[in-house]
């Protein structure tokens, strides 16, 4: 492994850990936790303001209900099992059937449609362990899963609302191009053809209203249907696959989806899979491999490190932290016995992107020496040094500081 490998990152940056009693699962470390908050919290506010309703479902479920879906027979060797004596189940390792199940509960108008539910998933898959790769593959993982509901006519629209979103996401992370490609029907796959040509045609439509020209993945789409994907090129040149759009017309046929038509019938929705980042684990990796580990402000899990000089101005630093937490910016005290030089150098170990240092003349003034990774450094009074960092906090606000 290479300095910048993902894998040795987060040990230097003690963001995580993995552990040989148990493969593939991630022990998240308090620093890692914070970008995988931030990212899950600014990932919750895109989709809030774009009319999805959060919601939560279980992690294990009836066996019965994966074979009713069809997932079982694609799946089944790579889901985990439990049977109990009384009922076959499994931990689910996606939550598309679980949506169905929400949007089965109650009697559904064409009026609500489309439907928009969107979950941060807890998904396991018994992956071969040959294949594992630090956390951008692993058996326990977070989606973002999300899936609209709705008719045929809103479709191509729902479709580009979500591309338009995913561009807006990934600009804010440092990418500001991507590829995408349409993945067309498997060899073995449910659904009749004029039902996959439909989908097919529809997908590409979208894609292209968007400005994008996907080019053709043949045989690789979902058993139930076609799908878009996206993909990142990092600072190395290497291409990651990330975002996923797909449409389904077999899994709410299959688990009796259906909403009162306009002329009174019961009629079977559509439905939209996706997801901006898949996996939030991989996407951090790819992260922190694109910036070499050193993130942008907003993503840091520590932004400032506060430093007084000594332990006389402990207490000033104290104020120092406080004024930053209650501004939303992510502020940890290096205050320890070491001298100041040695505490500057910990916090570039650890990539923190500002250091607040505060000493004798600065507690008298209520002000802060604040130096940016870059070398840059302003000695300005608490209030504006606040406000100046608060700027920052706004995703995708400094990206260019980093790449």
């Amino acid at each position: 492994m290479d300095d910048l490998d993902h894998r040795n990152l987060g040990v230097q940056l003690k963001l995580w850990h993995l552990q040989d009693d148990a493969p593939g699962m991630v022990f998240w470390h308090p620093r890692g936790t914070a970008i995988y908050r931030v990212l899950e919290d600014y990932v919750r506010g895109k989709m809030r303001r774009a009319g999805y309703a959060e919601v939560r479902t279980p992690q294990l479920l009836p066996q019965e209900l994966w074979q009713r879906s069809g997932h079982w027979d694609k799946f089944g060797e790579h889901m985990f099992r439990l049977d109990d004596g009384e009922a076959a189940m499994a931990l689910k390792p996606m939550s598309c059937p679980c949506h169905v199940q929400i949007f089965n509960k109650g009697l559904r108008s064409w009026r609500e449609l489309p439907i928009r539910y969107a979950e941060f998933g807890a998904c396991h898959r018994n992956e071969p362990s040959g294949s594992l790769h630090g956390i951008m593959r692993t058996r326990a993982f977070e989606q973002d899963d999300a899936h609209v509901f709705c008719r045929e006519q809103d479709v191509e629209a729902e479709v580009a609302c979500f591309i338009a979103l995913l561009g807006e996401v990934y600009r804010d992370l440092g990418f500001p191009d991507y590829e995408v490609a349409l993945a067309t029907r498997p060899a073995v796959r449910a659904g009749d053809d004029a039902t996959w040509d439909w989908s097919e045609a529809k997908l590409g439509d979208a894609a292209r209203r968007c400005g994008l020209a996907p080019q053709i993945n043949p045989g690789e789409g979902a058993f139930y249907g076609p799908k878009l994907e996206f993909a990142l090129r990092d600072r190395l040149g290497r291409s990651w696959q990330c975002g996923t759009v797909q449409l389904d017309g077999v899994l709410p046929q299959r688990l009796e989806a259906s909403y009162i038509a306009p002329d009174g019938s019961r009629a079977t929705p559509l439905m939209i899979h996706h997801a901006i980042f898949g996996s939030l684990g991989r996407k951090i990796a790819i992260l922190l491999e694109h910036h070499g580990g050193v993130l942008p402000f907003w993503l840091s899990p520590d932004q400032v490190a506060v430093m007084p000089i000594s332990k006389d101005q402990a207490g000033y630093g104290a104020e120092v932290m406080a004024a930053f937490w209650d501004a939303g910016i992510r502020a940890v005290a290096y205050d320890g016995a070491d001298t100041l030089s040695r505490r500057i150098v910990a916090a570039r170990d650890m990539a923190v992107p500002v250091m607040a240092i505060v000493g004798a003349r600065e507690m008298r003034d209520r002000r802060v020496s604040l130096r940016e990774r870059d070398g840059s450094q302003a000695d300005i009074p608490l209030a504006e040094a606040v406000s100046r960092l608060q700027t920052r906090v706004r995703p995708g606000a400094v990206v260019a500081e980093v790449l």
